[in-house]
């Protein structure tokens, strides 16, 4: 009797010491990844003349510091996700943020034009797969229903880095210099190694076969959902990169107040990534052209709304919303990737880097053109409409994967459920998360 007591004892207590964390800190772990890539992705443009006058040479030369980190997204997001199929999630959640964080630092202590240049490609490289892989890490934890949340969730902390981390760094960068901004950013990836060693699921299931990942190559309907976001999502940056000119040269307002207007950006986009992908499970491709849509529509609107600060704000807010689609694009590519989950995952964001070039440079064009600033909102709504007819011919093939290529349901919890109750505790027990 003593000694059945004390054997359900020590069950109990392994039960307690091995009971994962909550879905929730997982969640936050994995978003503070993406809070610090967003913070030097966005910031890196306000911050863009201070580092061109330190480093001694002017403003279009200095942004090729922003070209060369969105190459490092383009290319490394295929590589990485390739070369480090073999490993578990875990491991190459790590590796990632630790390489981000010897990027951005290198960055702040880069001598001159060269060191930033090969800085900002080192920093961009392990931005998609991290993406990719934390994606794949949530939805992995939640029931196939709440896949789009999940994923949404852990973009928040790309969205709401344009809220709180972007003017952070700018106002550090005014006060202190714009190294300290990059000094900044470093510390918020080591953080998220910190957080992601201590909670990130310790499961295998991220391991595959580099020659099974490169089959997601072969599926058109992977192409065909990555060019949805590669052109779709070009309108956005079309206008968002020029946004501050046009708040100065057409809305009239001072540069002080610019900084609000790009936290209401960030606030749309993260209400949308809050409220959107709850649609989504229900409906995800018909919710993806539904967003495709809004934003033609909102784009359309932007020059009509630049002359008024308030109509100009609500429009942005609308713009904003539409980074939703982000996530959306994430849970279609787990649906057609079949095996090839990481790369097709990581993929995403190498689309997501495409239009962030592809927008900016039609809306320059129509800018030197003579069409004025506020060309770039019909330039992005012609984007976000041909994205539209883009994910119509998508959505005539929108049945199971075809033969040959097996879907993973990825959202089939790959370990118990988080933070269970006393009905699942003899369940984590015998396999734990963390």
């Amino acid at each position: 009797m003593t000694t059945s007591s004390q054997a359900a004892s020590r069950r109990a207590k392994s039960a307690s010491a091995s009971a994962p964390p909550h879905l929730a800190i997982v969640l936050f772990s994995l978003a503070m990844g993406g809070f610090a890539i967003g913070t030097t992705e966005f910031a890196s443009m306000s911050l863009l003349p201070f580092f061109a006058a330190d480093l001694g040479i002017d403003e279009p030369t200095a942004g090729h510091a922003i070209s060369a980190y969105a190459l490092g997204v383009v290319l490394g997001a295929p590589l990485i996700a390739v070369l480090g199929a073999r490993f578990a999630r875990r491991t190459q959640l790590l590796a990632l943020m630790a390489v981000f964080a010897l990027g951005n630092a290198l960055t702040a202590l880069a001598p001159g034009y060269g060191a930033m240049i090969a800085a900002r490609f080192l920093s961009g490289l392990p931005h998609g797969a991290y993406f990719g892989i934390a994606a794949l890490v949530a939805a992995s934890l939640v029931p196939q229903h709440r896949r789009s949340q999940a994923v949404g969730q852990v973009m928040l902390g790309l969205t709401s880095a344009t809220i709180i981390g972007v003017p952070l760094a700018n106002l550090i960068g005014q006060a202190v210099g714009w190294r300290a901004s990059f000094g900044l950013v470093s510390v918020l990836a080591l953080l998220t190694v910190l957080l992601c060693a201590l909670f990130a699921p310790r499961n295998q299931a991220g391991k595959s076969d580099p020659l099974r990942e490169l089959g997601a190559l072969r599926s058109g309907r992977v192409w065909i959902t990555l060019a949805i976001g590669a052109i779709g999502f070009g309108g956005m940056f079309a206008v968002y990169t020029y946004l501050a000119t046009t708040l100065i040269e057409v809305t009239k307002v001072s540069t002080v107040v610019i900084p609000f207007f790009l936290a209401v950006f960030g606030v749309g986009a993260t209400l949308g990534n809050l409220f959107v992908p709850r649609f989504a499970d229900r409906a995800l491709m018909p919710t993806a052209g539904v967003i495709l849509l809004f934003a033609a529509v909102a784009l359309l609107v932007f020059p009509l709304a630049a002359g008024n600060p308030w109509l100009l704000a609500a429009d942005i807010f609308a713009i904003g919303a539409s980074v939703s689609l982000g996530a959306i694009l994430q849970t279609r590519l787990m649906d057609v990737a079949g095996d090839a989950q990481a790369l097709a995952a990581a993929l995403n964001h190498s689309a997501f880097n495409t239009a962030n070039a592809l927008g900016p440079f039609l809306g320059g064009l129509a800018i030197r053109e003579g069409f004025g600033w506020t060309s770039t909102g019909p330039v992005g709504a012609a984007l976000a409409l041909l994205g539209l007819l883009i994910w119509a011919i998508a959505s005539r093939d929108a049945g199971p994967a075809p033969a040959g290529i097996i879907p993973r349901r990825e959202a089939a919890p790959l370990a118990p459920p988080l933070a269970p109750d006393h009905r699942s505790r003899k369940a984590s027990a015998s396999d734990p998360v963390a």
